[in-house]
């Protein structure tokens, strides 16, 4: 099926739908954006730019205390030595 009879379908049944009932839709539509936005600005979340630097962080701080790490232990070698 190709597209142009596809849109000529979606175009008969949009046309089919009364005025009220488009109207009635929009709203709900509307009300439902509104309802969800409510919702997800109440959840505690971070965009993913942040989620990124913060990873990138926490590698660093990984590959600084591993570094550490090995400091402390030549440390511990050389005084037992």
């Amino acid at each position: 099926m190709d597209a142009k009879k596809i849109e000529d379908i979606a175009k008969q049944i949009n046309d089919s739908i009364p005025a009220g009932m488009k109207d009635f839709a929009g709203s709900m539509e509307q009300r439902i954006k509104q309802i969800l936005q409510q919702q997800l600005s109440k959840l505690d979340v971070v965009t993913h730019e942040e989620f990124d630097i913060q990873q990138q962080l926490l590698l660093r701080l990984r590959q600084r205390v591993e570094e550490l790490e090995k400091q402390v232990q030549a440390m511990q070698q050389n005084r037992d030595v």
